[in-house]
């Protein structure tokens, strides 16, 4: 019976190489494109840290008014929005292109993919990649550093190991959010602004403390959509805050588990809006 399950985990394990395979070499297609006008680049690259860092000013701005904006200083929230920020544009860099998906289900350029010998989701996802979105990350990563150099933290080797896995299980979260929202596009042709509602929208909302919201939001971005993970609870344990809800200390370090499911479930609800594709026109 042991072995029975070896050949679909192998099968697993291909498909999963593949898939990188196929997005590494799409991604790299479209990065020698880019970097065929260097100075466009730059500029566009510029352009997205720009408007970015834009919406760090105007978190600024409030505090040159307050001192404090839901009980939090303005170092504590730019560490989370330095956290949303970064870990928002490592997943809008690597699988942004996604939200696309409608379009291409619309007039029916969809149809072109299913025939190549490559995973239909890592087309997708390299499609047009992006690497001035870089811009994003830098800016993000920016803010995080500038707030970490300010805050009053007793920084534990624990303290210091989850600055690195939230990062990371926060890109997670965000790109199940951009697969699920795309899956969701197989129904809802026209439904690009219901995705970036979430993923847009969800990386605008962890920018703020928890405290400033309604506790039916906080509780619905914890256990529903679970973006309280990304930078919410995990920060909470960092900076030493009490936890939003009252929920136990532990759950600060349940962001790499959270990710790992909520993937789980977005590929699930790809596979199914994929096999519900019944190409244009339909």
């Amino acid at each position: 019976m042991g072995e029975v399950g070896h050949p679909g985990r192998g099968r697993v394990r291909e498909a999963v190489r593949e898939g990188v395979r196929a997005y590494l070499m799409i991604a790299g297609m479209w990065v020698r494109s880019t970097m065929a006008y260097r100075a466009s680049f730059v500029m566009t690259t510029f352009g997205s840290f720009a408007t970015t860092f834009f919406d760090f000013v105007g978190i600024m701005l409030m505090f040159s008014r307050v001192d404090a904006l839901g009980g939090w200083s303005l170092p504590e929230v730019a560490f989370l929005y330095g956290l949303s920020g970064t870990s928002f544009g490592l997943a809008d860099l690597v699988i942004g292109s996604m939200e696309r998906l409608g379009r291409r289900v619309r007039d029916g350029t969809l149809d072109t993919l299913l025939v190549r010998p490559a995973p239909v989701l890592a087309q997708v996802a390299a499609d047009q990649f992006a690497l001035r979105r870089l811009g994003r990350v830098v800016q993000g990563l920016l803010v995080l550093g500038w707030s970490v150099a300010r805050l009053d933290v007793d920084w534990t080797p624990l303290k210091l190991l989850l600055m690195p896995v939230m990062l990371v299980s926060g890109c997670g979260i965000f790109c199940a959010v951009f697969v699920a929202g795309a899956a969701f596009q197989f129904l809802a042709q026209d439904a690009s602004e219901v995705q970036n509602a979430f993923t847009y929208g969800g990386g605008a909302l962890l920018q703020y403390p928890p405290t400033v919201f309604a506790r039916e939001l906080v509780r619905g971005v914890t256990f529903v959509l679970p973006l309280a993970f990304v930078n919410w609870l995990p920060a909470t344990y960092v900076l030493g805050r009490p936890y939003p809800l009252a929920l136990p200390e532990w759950v600060a370090f349940a962001p790499p588990l959270v990710a790992v499911a909520c993937c789980a479930l977005a590929g699930l609800a790809w596979r199914a809006g994929l096999r519900s594709y019944r190409s244009t026109g339909s």
